[in-house]
């Protein structure tokens, strides 16, 4: 999360609070360290936001103080709320606290909608600690068009591979990560509960990101017609 992001966050968890809030509580919701959320404090005050209290005490957002309303109708933040609600189906733990933070943000400006529920049934979460690679991981490698090395464990046996990351596919019980194989010379999907290990790699591929989205586009559309004409 970038500084500008991370200090919109912290005005947002200020205004959401009931009471003062610690530097631990904050650093926990932020995912920094109390040193960090230090240092934004005092970011914060020098800009004028009134954000007040001590370290050891917490600290509070003086009423009054607002950023800029989200232009979104009723409709538009009920359809925000549902589908940031399906972020649960997704498995993908980042992606679901991400949401969760949107929504504390819409509830502040348009007041929470209890009526609104969606069953959270889906693909697994991936927690670290039962061997699953976060979801997270593989996102940054997209965006950074950086090569990962995973231990993946397909039905037919255990494989290494160096793949170049393309495009994440959430199906309602399960998770796809298509990508180029360097081993294989092609397109392959590797179901992300069956990569029990992943490094990503200084090695990248940047600028050829685009294009091998395009490529495998144009092949899954492909087949999708000879499949549908068979």
């Amino acid at each position: 999360m970038s500084r500008p992001d991370r200090l919109f966050e912290l005005i947002q968890t200020l205004r959401a609070a009931p009471g003062p809030r610690t530097a631990q509580d904050l650093a926990t919701a932020l995912e920094v360290s109390p040193r960090t959320i230090y240092r934004d404090i005092s970011a914060l005050q020098a800009m004028r936001v009134p954000v007040e209290g001590a370290a050891g005490i917490g600290y509070v957002l003086r009423r009054g103080y607002d950023l800029p309303p989200l232009n979104f109708d009723t409709e538009e933040a009920e359809a925000l709320r549902v589908g940031l609600a399906m972020l649960m189906r997704t498995g993908d733990g980042a992606l679901v606290r991400a949401g969760r933070r949107v929504r504390d943000k819409i509830d502040a400006l348009h007041g929470p909608a209890t009526w609104l529920h969606v069953a959270p049934f889906g693909a697994p979460m991936d927690d670290p600690g039962l061997g699953c690679v976060p979801v997270a991981q593989l996102r940054q490698a997209i965006r950074e068009e950086r090569k990962l090395r995973i231990d993946y464990r397909a039905p037919e046996g255990e494989t290494e591979r160096v793949i170049r990351p393309l495009v994440l596919i959430y199906h309602v019980e399960v998770k796809m990560l298509a990508a180029w194989c360097d081993l294989r010379a092609d397109f392959r999907h590797f179901r992300i509960d069956r990569i029990w290990g992943c490094e990503t790699l200084e090695e990248s591929f940047a600028g050829q990101g685009d294009l091998l989205r395009s490529l495998w586009a144009e092949r899954e559309g492909a087949e999708k017609v000879a499949g549908g004409a068979a």
